[in-house]
């Protein structure tokens, strides 16, 4: 099979959310869409549109659009979303939970098959229909399910080492929530999510389109200073 040049991460991060519309489109009866409104739903301009799904090869047709159900069977293949993939989770606090709890992933092909926690009050807990197990369980639960994606939800002390087993037990692909930059060895990406950061940029939007300024933090404080 002759290779295609390799896709700008950034276009592939934008074929990603392609692909959410078009499933929406898809799961609402749409046979066709025209670039200009799936641009418009995807929040980028057609030109754009136009030069991402050019790395997929011809696609859409002059006056009529893109069939929805072609499209979205194509970047399915090119991200690889012909399989469910496995994934494990390390950390269950609050956000953690809420990752492990959230029924969504499966029908975007990924299925979480561990879920681990060094608390020995977390250990044994269900979620999503699955035990939380201890960590040291992890290289052997990675190791049965073929596991190829970690997520860690873990304070940023523990991230690092927890990173390092994930990629000695031959995890491939890590989606990091803790606040930290993680250090992998080659042939492992690390994708980072920090909300903070993410909070911190839409603020400075907020500035810079002149917002009303926030609520100082002091004056929700109680008399006598903050809790």
């Amino acid at each position: 099979m002759q290779s295609r040049p390799r896709i700008p991460e950034a276009t592939v991060a934008r074929l990603a959310v392609y692909l959410r519309v078009l499933t929406g489109l898809a799961d609402g009866g749409r046979r066709t869409v025209s670039s200009g409104e799936l641009a418009s739903a995807a929040g980028v301009n057609p030109a754009g549109l136009r030069k991402d799904l050019s790395h997929l090869g011809p696609c859409g047709t002059r006056g009529v659009g893109y069939e929805v159900s072609t499209l979205r069977d194509r970047i399915a293949g090119v991200l690889g979303m012909e399989t469910a993939h496995a994934c494990v989770l390390v950390g269950i606090g609050n956000l953690g939970a809420a990752l492990a709890g959230y029924g969504g992933f499966g029908s975007r092909g990924f299925e979480f098959v561990g879920l681990f926690d060094a608390s020995p009050a977390r250990v044994g807990q269900q979620i999503g229909g699955l035990p939380v197990r201890p960590v040291a369980e992890l290289e052997d639960v990675v190791a049965a399910t073929g596991a190829t994606i970690g997520v860690i939800a873990t304070p940023a002390e523990v991230a690092q080492p927890v990173c390092d087993r994930l990629a000695a037990a031959g995890v491939r692909s890590i989606l990091n929530f803790a606040p930290v930059t993680l250090s992998a060895p080659a042939g492992v990406d690390v994708r980072q999510v920090d909300l903070s950061v993410e909070l911190q940029v839409l603020a400075f939007l907020d500035k810079q389109r002149g917002a009303v300024p926030g609520i100082r933090l002091d004056a929700l404080a109680p008399a006598g200073g903050m809790a």
